[in-house]
C-alpha cells in the first residue's frame, strides 16, 4: 500500500511539473512566432466618422447596421471571454424559436432573398460563438443589401467580397471563407 502511494505521489508531481511547466512553456514558445506573439490579430482602422478603433481579425464581431455585412450569430454576444456554443439541441423549441427570429430579421432587411437561400450559417451561431469568417455564399447574399445601402454599384461591392475570399490552406484543407472585419473595413475605405 505505502509502495503504491510513494509511486502515485510521484507520477503526480512529474504530471504537474510537465504540464503546468515544461508543457505550457513549449506553447508559449511556439506562439511567440505567430502574429502578434500569440495574442490574436488585432486591427487599427479608422472609422467612416473618423475615430480610431480596433479589432481582433480572428475573433467574430457583430455587426448589425445595413451598410456592413453581417457576422455569424453568436450564442456568447461576441464575448471572447465566455467562448462557447448555446447547448440546445436543433429540436430544443427556444432554439427554433430563435432561428427563426434570426431568419425573418434577415429577409426584413434582405427582402430580395428568398427563405430557403438564407444560409445556415447566417441564422445559427458557431460552436465557439466567435467564428470571424463568413463563407462566400453568406457574404455574396447580402451584397444587394449593402450595395442599396451604400448607394454603391452591386458589381462594386461584388469585387470588394471577391478580394477577400481566402481559399482553402493548400487550396485541399479547409472551405474558402470571408473575413467580416476585415471586409467591413475595406468597405468602409470605398468612397
Amino acid at each position: 500500500m505505502k509502495t503504491n502511494i510513494i509511486q502515485a505521489t510521484i507520477l503526480t508531481l512529474c504530471c504537474i511539473v510537465f504540464f503546468c511547466g515544461v508543457y505550457t512553456a513549449i506553447v508559449w514558445g511556439i506562439a511567440q512566432f505567430s502574429p502578434n506573439s500569440g495574442k490574436g490579430e488585432i486591427i487599427n482602422y479608422r472609422s467612416s466618422n473618423g475615430i480610431v478603433k480596433y479589432g481582433y481579425a480572428n475573433v467574430g464581431q457583430s455587426f448589425t447596421a445595413d451598410k456592413y455585412f453581417w457576422s455569424r450569430p453568436s450564442a456568447v454576444n461576441y464575448n471572447a471571454a465566455g467562448s462557447g456554443g448555446s447547448n440546445k439541441a436543433p429540436s430544443n423549441p427556444d432554439y427554433l424559436k430563435q432561428v427563426k427570429a434570426t431568419i425573418d430579421t434577415f429577409l426584413v432587411h434582405d427582402p430580395e432573398v428568398k427563405k430557403s437561400d438564407v444560409p445556415a450559417e447566417m441564422v445559427t451561431a458557431s460552436g465557439s460563438g466567435l467564428d470571424p469568417d463568413i463563407s462566400p455564399k453568406a457574404a455574396f447574399i447580402q451584397v444587394k443589401r449593402v450595395a442599396r445601402t451604400r448607394n454603391l454599384p452591386e458589381s462594386e461591392i461584388s469585387q470588394l467580397v471577391e478580394k477577400h475570399i481566402q481559399k482553402p490552406l493548400l487550396g485541399l484543407f479547409g472551405p474558402s471563407i470571408v473575413n467580416v472585419l476585415q471586409l467591413n473595413i475595406d468597405l468602409d475605405r470605398l468612397k
